[in-house]
């Protein structure tokens, strides 16, 4: 159960945030563009990030390039 403590995990990288222009998902109101968010974990398809909630949360990759 690694998800559990992800918060407190160590960042792995950092990434910048592109664009929040959805196809299906409404990211907008968690993620902006410009700005940098350290990722916890990742793996073939997402980011999990700390967004602007505060929270982890999982994104596609599309959102993001590496800083």
């Amino acid at each position: 159960m690694q998800h559990l403590n992800w918060q407190e995990k160590e960042t792995i990288k950092k990434v910048k945030c592109v664009h929040a222009n959805a196809k299906k998902y409404i990211v907008n109101n968690v993620l902006t563009p410009g700005t940098v968010y350290d990722v916890k974990n990742e793996t073939d398809e997402f980011y999990f990030v700390v967004d602007n909630t505060g929270k982890v949360g999982g994104y596609y990759k599309e959102y993001f390039q590496e800083s």
